[in-house]
């Protein structure tokens, strides 16, 4: 190996394919990362077992094909930490990679590449071709309600389904829900399938928010993205996700709408004075106002009241505020529409003018 290659062009695929290898790991080869060079383009290789990208780099100029592993947070720390514009140099010696640049020098260990792990997936369908920004919207609008390390480890990621001219993304943590949908310009075979959080942290990484097109191939067991310069294989889960239709609620007679920032302002203000255990927030509904109110075990108690679009019998019902605020988070518009029919029952959270996300969240007793 002989190769050289520009900071510029190297730094950020290697922070996404360093992204994707495990801190702790069971397999030190796991901790590396493959290089492997063809003509005039060096690939890199992350994997954890379950995710793997590939990044493609070109280099400044052809060399013969050959590949090595190198320890990918050591590589990224020094590559990282060279001065803007420098150029590297890789030269393979014994089993050492010697890396110039300048007047610095670097002596890294490696392992063969032959022992790097590959993931191996399955018969794939006809691929599905997106804009970028059309699976970064979806995506975005319901991350954050994904569970973390649930026992119901259907939870622990995002279902996607492909369904007519639609793609839906669903996350829920059994305390709330987020549901995104964003038509497709043609008809898809329908496929449903749950990509493990790590796997959708990963992607949103990624997918940026333009028109280049992005592939999506399904299988049984894996899903695979491909980008102009990445490519991006993850494990899916392997469960049946809930019903996500029979959640969310379709009666709620009261229908509340604010101004997204003002509201978000005073909800982070009541929350301050929570309960740091369990963040609730009871909001008191009347016509033309809502108040939050909060308190703590120390018995100090915040009140903020708002003025919001809203007729008809006073309402109150507590929420989670954190959850409140990660859905205003997600909303994009100015306004903000609740629709709710009483304490106990969910509520139906959206942007105002955008009804192609919609959020669920369940009510607290306080």
């Amino acid at each position: 190996m002989n190769l050289q290659v520009s900071r510029e062009e190297l730094l950020k695929p290697l922070q996404f394919v360093a992204g994707v290898v495990e801190k702790r790991n069971t397999l030190a080869i796991l901790a590396n990362v493959l290089l492997e060079v063809e003509g005039d383009v060096l690939t890199l290789t992350g994997t954890d077992l379950e995710v793997e990208l590939v990044a493609r780099v070109p280099l400044l100029s052809e060399s013969a094909h050959s590949a090595i592993t190198l320890p990918a947070k050591k590589l990224l720390d020094i590559c990282r930490s060279l001065p803007a514009e420098s150029v590297l140099n890789l030269v393979l010696e014994g089993d050492r990679v010697i890396i110039k640049s300048g007047r610095s020098r670097y002596n890294l260990s490696t392992l063969p590449a032959v022992e790097f792990p590959n993931i191996q997936t399955d018969e794939a369908t006809q691929p599905v071709t997106l804009p970028q920004r059309v699976l970064r919207k979806v995506i975005d609008s319901t991350t954050f309600a994904m569970a973390v390390q649930d026992v119901r480890y259907y939870l622990n990621g995002m279902l996607l389904e492909l369904k007519d001219k639609q793609l839906r993304s669903v996350a829920t943590d059994g305390h709330r829900l987020a549901m995104a949908l964003t038509p497709l310009e043609n008809s898809v075979p329908h496929a449903q399938v749950i990509v493990p959080r790590k796997g959708i942290l990963e992607l949103q990484r990624i997918v940026e928010d333009s028109e280049t097109p992005i592939a999506l191939e399904l299988t049984p067991n894996h899903m695979r993205a491909t980008l102009d310069q990445y490519t991006f294989t993850t494990k899916l889960v392997d469960g049946k996700f809930p019903d996500y239709e029979r959640v969310i609620p379709r009666g709620g007679d009261k229908e509340i709408i604010a101004d997204k920032e003002s509201f978000k302002m005073v909800l982070s203000r009541a929350a301050i004075l929570s309960n740091e255990k369990y963040r609730g927030v009871r909001l008191h509904f009347s016509e033309g106002n809502v108040q939050v109110l909060a308190n703590n075990p120390e018995q100090e108690e915040a009140e903020e009241n708002l003025a919001v679009d809203y007729v008809g019998d006073p309402l109150e019902v507590g929420f989670n505020v954190t959850y409140l605020i990660d859905v205003l988070n997600a909303i994009k518009g100015e306004q903000v529409m609740i629709k709710a029919s009483d304490a106990n029952s969910s509520a139906l959270v959206r942007d105002f003018d955008d009804d192609t996300a919609v959020y669920v969240i369940m009510p607290m007793r306080l």
